[in-house]
């Protein structure tokens, strides 16, 4: 079984290899996040949002206002899952596990949380309809005499992630909080899950939206040990059913894939670059990104400056099933400009001018995306920088 198949499967079922695998727009960023799981919300803006960028890698005419729409609409809801995350509305039973614990005294953020001022809240709430963050940094003790917006902002996410409040509305990241039966869609299921309900719908959504997963990646960043024993155990079954049949990669790891899902029909590869977030679900877990990829990526805007080897936030670049560099970039909103800072690219076999050109494609369409009509180039191999002007300008 060859690496470069094993890849396009994992692609493919992440929606990276078709031009428009779930549709256009609305409608096709309703099936993007259904299929894909979830997509990570981060408050970083060196270029646009990670949770906008995710489903514009997918979705020809998404714009950033669709997430909004599609909260309002009741599609989809916010909650935690290795992080902040809209998530399918369909799922939300899934989320009642964590919100349990939480609210059965296990710490997510806060210790030791108000539970009078969390009442006094939920009350406000109650009766005076839905509370903007905002409305807690702007209060004042004369206003509101029994507040302190700190405070009271740690009550209000300690509600939120207990699942007594959701989420209703977002301006850019002032949330909106309302009481969780106002929000939520009747026709929603709110029964809690068996641990083996949970353990299947694990393992059935990660195979759906990842291809072939690992007995590691299926519980990714879930500290829940009765969960990862029940998913395992229900893997290990599934394997002597004949379900389910694992494969080993050159690196040793061993991953999962359902029975006969290696000698299905893969789309083919195209000449498209795709320039991707540091959030991807596709990148997001880096163990798996090195074992099946070869690539070994880290977002370096964690890393102390001196110690950065490629830059504050280096956007994966994705070529043909492989992962052949990253750019650091940032856009620059006052001026309309896209600063690509540098261009870091790994060994590969790819005919060059083929890639430039691809690259230059992909970068039309990102600075679209960002709202820039000028890009610079200031650092890339020299091949590069001799191919593409310093000024970009024309391709915007």
């Amino acid at each position: 079984m060859t690496a470069m198949r094993l890849r396009r499967l994992a692609l493919a079922a992440q929606g990276l290899l078709q031009a428009q695998p779930y549709g256009r727009g609305l409608a096709g960023s309703r099936k993007a996040i259904n299929h894909i799981g979830y997509v990570q919300v981060d408050t970083i803006s060196v270029v646009e949002r990670a949770h906008h960028h995710i489903l514009h890698s997918r979705v020809p005419d998404f714009e950033p206002g669709m997430t909004n729409q599609m909260l309002r609409d009741g599609d989809i809801f916010e909650y935690w899952t290795h992080a902040a995350a809209f998530l399918p509305i369909a799922d939300f039973r899934f989320s009642l596990p964590y919100k349990h614990a939480i609210k059965s005294g296990q710490t997510h953020w806060f210790r030791h949380p108000d539970k009078k001022l969390m009442r006094e809240l939920l009350a406000r709430i109650e009766s005076g309809g839905p509370l903007r963050s905002r409305d807690l940094e702007t209060s004042t003790i004369q206003r509101a005499g029994w507040w302190d917006w700190k405070p009271a902002k740690k009550a209000l996410e300690q509600l939120y992630m207990q699942g007594d409040l959701m989420i209703s509305d977002r301006e850019g990241f002032q949330k909106t909080y309302d009481l969780t039966e106002r929000v939520l869609p009747s026709h929603i299921n709110t029964q809690m899950p068996s641990i083996e309900e949970f353990a299947m719908h694990i393992i059935d959504q990660q195979l759906r939206c990842h291809g072939l997963v690992s007995l590691k990646g299926l519980t990714y960043q879930r500290r829940n040990p009765e969960l990862r024993q029940a998913v395992k155990n229900r893997v290990n079954e599934r394997l002597v059913q004949g379900e389910l049949e694992s494969v080993q990669v050159n690196s040793g790891e061993v991953f999962i894939v359902e029975a006969g899902a290696l000698e299905r029909p893969l789309p083919r590869l195209n000449n498209r670059l795709l320039i991707l977030s540091p959030f991807d679900n596709s990148v997001i877990q880096r163990e798996r990104l090195k074992a099946l990829f070869q690539y070994d990526y880290q977002l370096e805007c964690y890393v102390p400056a001196a110690k950065r080897q490629y830059g504050y936030f280096c956007l994966p670049l994705l070529y043909r099933g492989e992962f052949i560099g990253r750019m650091d970039c940032k856009a620059h909103r006052k001026t309309s400009h896209l600063e690509i800072k540098s261009l870091h690219l790994e060994k590969h076999s790819f005919d060059e001018d083929a890639v430039i050109a691809a690259f230059v494609d992909a970068i039309k369409q990102f600075g679209h995306f960002q709202q820039c009509v000028s890009v610079s180039l200031s650092s890339a191999p020299d091949h590069w920088l001799r191919a593409i002007p310093n000024q970009l300008t024309s391709v915007m």
